[in-house]
């Protein structure tokens, strides 16, 4: 692809952080466009126009029901044709915080079944919202794009539901299929399950993971949101080469650029 890939920053009522979005791809060398779903609806725009599909973090819907519920019933009841041949015809989707649990809640993560829950995002074992720096490592994954990345990658998590939750058996087929993606570690890069490092218990420390073709990819933290080296809260101690969240997003775009 000689062009810059086209991004869908999917819009719904309550979205928030889709600006923040639109503007980290655009760093890495993508172009944005903001699409209520609504306008899907209305046939006025159509996912066949983008390569990638970004969900971004907020709370869809006031978060009613659960979080990403309202999103994910709407997505799944109006657009699964849409998004079946999205994917199908090598389409980028990307969820983020709010849009990762929409993700799980289609289906569409982790294996790709449209409709079909296989695993949950529940509430912080700490019982509250969690609004701070953690720190995530990427694992050798189904998405290779990101397994140069070997540096621990502080990234930021503003969520009340982030705790990834599913059946051994499930976990189990994640480890085998090389579905996790990104995991929360302590100082030293070693996954924990110790909080804050961890900041909701999700089960073997789980922070992102991406569907089989590593096209499909969600994650609770942030990326987004450190971008500029000012962003982080020790920017004038720590002496970034380069933001993390640019690390992240620009080899998306490579990827959906070079594939």
């Amino acid at each position: 692809m000689k062009t810059k890939p086209n991004v869908c920053i999917l819009r719904s009522d309550g979205t928030n952080c889709d600006e923040d979005l639109a503007f980290a791809f655009q760093l890495a060398g993508a172009t944005t466009d903001f699409v209520h779903i609504n306008e899907l609806r209305r046939r006025q725009r159509k996912l066949s126009e983008f390569q990638i599909l970004a969900l971004p973090g907020g709370f869809s819907y006031g978060d009613d029901l659960a979080s990403g519920k309202v999103l994910a019933v709407e997505l799944i009841s109006f657009f699964k044709d849409d998004l079946q041949q999205f994917v199908e015809k090598n389409g980028y989707v990307l969820g983020v915080c709010n849009g990762f649990q929409t993700l799980i809640r289609t289906g569409l993560l982790p294996f790709d079944a449209l409709g079909t829950m296989s695993a949950t995002l529940t509430n912080n074992d700490s019982g509250h919202f969690e609004c701070r720096f953690v720190r995530m490592k990427t694992e050798k994954s189904a998405a290779p794009y990101f397994d140069d990345l070997e540096q621990i990658l502080d990234v930021s998590v503003n969520h009340g539901e982030g705790k990834l939750f599913a059946d051994k058996n499930i976990l189990d087929r994640l480890e085998k299929q090389r579905l996790v993606v990104f995991r929360y570690v302590d100082e030293k890069g070693k996954p924990t399950m110790h909080y804050p490092e961890n900041p909701n218990g999700a089960l073997r420390a789980i922070a992102g993971i991406c569907d089989k073709t590593g096209r499909i990819l969600g994650l609770m933290p942030h990326p987004e949101k450190f971008v500029e080296v000012t962003q982080h809260p020790n920017w004038r101690r720590e002496h970034f080469t380069k933001p993390h969240g640019q690390l992240f997003f620009e080899r998306i775009v490579h990827f959906v650029k070079t594939s």
